[in-house]
């Protein structure tokens, strides 16, 4: 069976359809002329904005004219993260989906459920003439993993409704009334060249194996950050022998765990063999301290030829030390709602890029606003005494939950009815479009469902089978209720 065969058919048909499409982010050209094409295919009525962001309306079900208008709201994007073994190209290869028992999953890569699931129920319910409904908008989104540039850009009048489902959650039987707000921090150091010296031994250091994951909602799981692991051997190393660093290089997004990472670095020959053995020693004390978190994790080193140049001692001192010590992790657990994560940091990314420099990606999210603002400029401290230059991005607010919220009563009312049980109202720690649309639209009524996924930003990406079908009749219900108000 394939993935478009599953029921519901018309929700596994668009989403088949969609992972067809290459959609990473800063490059929605192709999905975008995809929806395109959808809305004239089936006569739908479709606006754009100068961002690249489509709203596409249906007419209400007759009788239910004067009915709420809800928006149904997915973003076009997906993480484009794959294993390192992998060929594909995220500007022109489909994803390739296959079938695990009760999950879909992707070959090597992210799926792009997040959000193509959310895309794919909104287009399901804009063709599904058997739906009972009031007015329908289906706001999708540009960009919504790097920067929330769609959400934050949102052209003027593009929608008109008082109630909106965002469809970007990644848990059956959970209805989200709250999310984080974010902004990124951006360390760079700037080095000098010298010539690697001949009486060294150099090696590539490597770090893999590691299950990452998104920055948000698995921040509190655990696991290993591949660039933390890599730079503390390096440093042990440099506690007892003098150490040359030519190049470090791990993760990729910011709003990701770093699975992957690798340096090359040398120590004077005489020290070769017995930095060997301190790498064994310290890949069975990793593995222990991450037994049962971090199955598959793998650390090996292998002999590189001496590269022409290497990082300049000061400069590599104190990068080395910098990743080290950074911050990375929960900060703090929520006071309102127990196990919710409050505020947390993520060390992304470590890349050389041109003019001699180093680039660091960390992530901060808090749903306190003053205590985001506070792990930023704590990470920004940081690498600013080990000499970095830094920076931050615009950031995003938050959004607190609405305790009162009618759309709210609605889906945990409906939830219960067809399953028999009260769905958990909840706030997530990850950054959501909704405080953006709130920021804008002050008296929107908002909530937040999806079917389960996991491994979300990583290619162990996987959606539950059977949860999409309850996620379906469920948004349907939630329709059907708001109609007859």
């Amino acid at each position: 069976m394939e993935v478009k065969d599953l029921k519901p058919a018309l929700v596994w048909e668009c989403f088949d359809a969609i992972t067809k499409v290459p959609r990473p982010s800063c490059h929605e050209e192709q999905i975008r002329a995809f929806l395109l094409d959808f809305a004239q295919k089936h006569q739908i009525e479709v606006r754009t904005d100068e961002c690249g962001n489509v709203v596409m309306t249906k007419p209400a079900t007759k009788g239910h004219e004067n009915a709420p208008t809800v928006i149904l709201q997915a973003h076009m994007d997906m993480v484009a993260e794959k294993n390192n073994d992998v060929q594909h190209d995220f500007l022109k290869d489909p994803v390739q989906t296959y079938i695990d028992g009760d999950w879909v999953k992707a070959r090597g890569t992210t799926l792009g459920a997040d959000n193509g699931i959310g895309m794919a129920a909104a287009m399901a319910a804009l063709i599904d003439d058997t739906l009972v409904h009031g007015p329908i908008e289906c706001l999708f989104t540009i960009n919504e993993e790097i920067g929330l540039e769609g959400a934050q850009n949102l052209g003027k009048d593009m929608i008109s409704g008082s109630m909106l489902i965002n469809l970007d959650s990644e848990d059956d039987g959970e209805i989200f009334v709250g999310c984080a707000g974010g902004i990124d921090t951006t360390a760079i150091f700037t080095y000098k060249k010298s010539l690697a010296p001949e009486n060294f031994s150099y090696m590539k250091v490597n770090v893999s194996g590691l299950l990452g994951g998104h920055s948000g909602s698995d921040i509190n799981l655990g696991r290993g950050n591949a660039n933390k692991l890599v730079a503390r051997f390096i440093w042990e190393c440099s506690q007892k022998w003098p150490v040359e660093v030519c190049s470090f290089d791990g993760g990729n997004l910011r709003n990701a765990i770093p699975r992957e990472a690798w340096a090359v670095f040398g120590v004077q020959t005489e020290h070769k063999e017995a930095l060997r053995n301190a790498l064994k020693k310290y890949e069975a004390e990793i593995k222990n301290e991450y037994k049962g978190v971090e199955p598959s994790l793998e650390i090996a080193i292998e002999d590189v030829e001496r590269p022409e140049f290497c990082i300049d001692s000061a400069t590599s001192v104190a990068f080395v030390r910098a990743i080290y010590s950074a911050p990375h992790g929960v900060y703090s657990m929520s006071r309102d709602i127990i196990g919710l994560v409050e505020t947390s940091t993520n060390l992304a990314a470590v890349k050389m890029i041109e003019g001699d420099k180093i680039k660091i990606t960390t992530s901060q999210r808090s749903s306190v606003e003053s205590r985001k603002n506070d792990i930023a400029g704590q990470v920004e401290a940081h690498f600013q005494l080990a000499g970095a230059e830094v920076s931050h991005s615009d950031g995003y607010p938050g959004w607190a939950p609405n305790m009162e919220s009618a759309i709210m009563k609605i889906s945990a009312d409906a939830y219960e009815e067809l399953f028999g049980v009260k769905p958990a109202i909840k706030a997530i720690h990850a950054g959501l479009e909704c405080g953006l649309f709130l920021a804008k639209y002050p008296n929107l009524d908002m909530v937040s469902f999806g079917p389960t996924m996991t491994g979300v930003h990583s290619p162990d990406e996987k959606l539950n089978i059977p949860t999409v079908d309850k996620f379906w009749k469920h948004l349907c219900k939630v329709l059907e209720k708001v109609a007859a108000l």
